[in-house]
């Protein structure tokens, strides 16, 4: 399947893949970008991310499906692997790193593979994207009940189309987040999110708006799979990982604001509950045990709305 789609896409354009991609085309707007004074490149630059991140909004009912596999993937016990190379790579790299302190995921639930591994993501190894059979290495190992979500900019980055292959034929849900027209990457997974991003301010850079607009649907997908999944009350990250002091005063406010008390409260009710917001929150808004909040979050799933309201009844 996947040489097929290679081959399909090297007939349609030489052997050069990428000649016909909007990512490579020059930008009428910045022909004469090194003779401008620096106000005028960062204008151009900021305005195409603009533009970028409208492209990003239009996926939206795409990016809600996809967000709605990862949750269920993740509540079935499975694992989401974020796949790319270069800038693609490493956005998936920071999306993976940030769910455990924001949302306190397992680390071992929702990671990335990064073309070239962890030295990728802070020297480039550009050649690493080439690796077709060490990508499809990342499906092989994958179970169904996984979710693959392959992130490239072009659409041809072979180590990206080896781990949707390797994971297509072990019956793992795909999705590719790419830049290049639909047309090109309709069959490259279960789910194509094509951002219509076009031509960079610096030809090629697919780091600038091909990069925000990229990272912003990350963001949605993993936001929104996380308030599925119970990880949020009203609009607060109930179960974040208190890892540093900005953490923990940030928990300390969660808990002030949601049980209305004062900050050495909110301190006390926390160290009861071992540093778990949700049960912090359960003790102060109904005066029970630290037990009995445990056990009401855990018949409620661990979700915070449905616990205070069984708890409440």
């Amino acid at each position: 399947m996947l040489s097929s789609m290679m081959q399909d896409r090297s007939e349609s354009s030489g052997s050069r893949p990428w000649s016909g991609l909007s990512t490579e085309a020059r930008h009428p707007a910045s022909m004469d970008l090194d003779t401008l004074d620096s106000e005028s490149i960062v204008t151009l630059l900021l305005r195409e991310d603009r533009r970028g991140l409208e492209s990003a909004r239009e996926q939206s009912v795409a990016v809600a499906l996809a967000a709605g596999w990862l949750a269920e993937a993740i509540a079935a016990d499975g694992r989401v692997v974020f796949v790319g190379a270069g800038t693609s790579g490493r956005l998936g790299v920071l999306e993976a790193a940030e769910c455990p302190p924001t949302f306190g995921s397992d680390p071992e639930t929702i990671q990335a593979a990064i073309a070239g591994g962890p030295d990728a993501v802070f020297r480039a190894t550009e050649g690493a994207e080439d690796d077709v059979e060490a990508g499809r290495a990342i499906g092989f190992s994958l179970k169904a009940g996984d979710l693959v979500i392959g992130i490239s900019a072009s659409s041809v980055t072979p180590y990206v189309l080896g781990a949707l292959s390797g994971a297509k034929s072990k019956l793992v849900k795909t999705v590719l987040i790419s830049c290049a027209p639909r047309e090109r990457v309709e069959s490259s997974a279960d789910l194509v999110i094509c951002l219509d991003t076009g031509p960079e301010i610096l030809t090629g850079s697919t780091r600038l708006k091909a990069g925000s607009a990229t990272k912003a649907v990350l963001n949605a997908l993993t936001t929104t799979a996380m308030v599925r999944l119970g990880k949020v009350f009203e609009n607060m990250m109930v179960d974040l990982r208190c890892g540093s002091a900005k953490l923990r005063d940030r928990a300390e406010r969660i808990v002030c604001c949601l049980v209305s008390v004062d900050p050495m409260e909110a301190r006390q009710l926390l160290e009861e509950a071992g540093g778990d917001v949700k049960v912090a929150v359960l003790k102060g808004r109904l005066s029970v045990s630290t037990e009995t909040a445990r056990a009401a979050l855990q018949a409620a799933n661990g979700d915070l709305r449905s616990a205070l309201s069984a708890t409440a009844e």
